[in-house]
């Protein structure tokens, strides 16, 4: 009795110590092992609770490739304007033309390699915003540098007879019979120091090979109208477009197209230069 009297004494006061100290006596499953004294039991009584999986992240939408603005084979003044800040900084030397051809594709694909930019040699919108960031509003003539640039309406002197109808405002050539334009050259004047003539003049001498002593020069399809002025086809108007002048004669850029208007233009010929 004494024995047992004191075990239970025992018994007590690990149970007090316990209590004292914050310890926790674990419970013993049937088979022996310690189980944990703490269970959670989920309302509805669905048993103990586990960590829910880890969301899923969905994947972000790639990001619309940017819109495309102007490819190779478009034309207009858009293209001009392209090609004329591509000169601006020397990724292009030759036009404005006003069509996206082989020489502006390879341009486009040049800037977009040198900034970074996917290389398509397309201009889309991400590429024609950075060139106009590193470039400037080009001027009218830097549009038309080496011409194509619409005529200007015909002087009323022009409207009758055969007229080689010039006009210095929109640098134009209007070949025109009975008030009707037969075709449209882009033309080139003299400088200030050397100024071609104006006012209304007839063609006086043809001279297919002409060749200037004066200037050492060749003038080919020349047609005379005002002393030593001549309409005539130039080959540095051709390389350099409005970059240059002439001595005050009418240069023609266009050589297939001065050769037809040279056959076809006769002695005679009234030929009125305007503003």
């Amino acid at each position: 009795m004494r024995g047992t009297r004191t075990g239970t004494r025992f018994a007590a006061l690990l149970a007090l110590a316990a209590a004292v100290c914050g310890c926790t006596v674990r419970p013993v499953d049937g088979d022996g092992r310690p189980r944990s004294p703490v269970r959670i039991e989920l309302p509805g009584g669905s048993g103990p609770a586990t960590a829910p999986p880890p969301a899923r992240r969905t994947p972000r939408p790639a990001a619309p490739a940017p819109a495309v603005l102007w490819a190779p084979g478009a034309t207009g003044r858009d293209v001009r304007e392209l090609q004329a800040r591509l000169r601006q900084i020397a990724w292009l030397y030759d036009g404005p033309t006003g069509t996206y051809d082989d020489l502006t594709e390879k341009a486009v694909r040049g800037f977009q390699r040198k900034r970074g930019l996917p290389v398509t040699g397309r201009t889309d919108t991400v590429t024609w915003e950075r060139l106009r960031a590193m470039t400037r509003e080009p001027g009218h003539w830097e549009l038309y540098l080496m011409g194509g640039q619409p005529a200007a309406a015909p002087d009323p002197r022009c409207l009758t007879g055969r007229v080689l109808c010039v006009s210095k405002e929109s640098r134009t050539l209007r070949w025109m019979i009975d008030g009707r334009t037969v075709s449209t050259l882009s033309v080139r004047f003299g400088s200030r120091g050397t100024p071609t003539r104006e006012g209304v003049f007839e063609v006086y001498w043809k001279s297919r090979n002409h060749w200037s002593t004066l200037y050492d020069s060749s003038m080919p399809y020349a047609m005379f109208f005002s002393g030593g002025q001549a309409v005539h086809y130039s080959a540095d108007f051709a390389a350099r477009g409005y970059a240059g002048a002439s001595h005050g004669c009418v240069n023609v850029r266009d050589e297939a197209g001065i050769k037809d208007l040279y056959g076809q233009v006769r002695t005679g010929d009234k030929v009125v230069v305007y503003r």
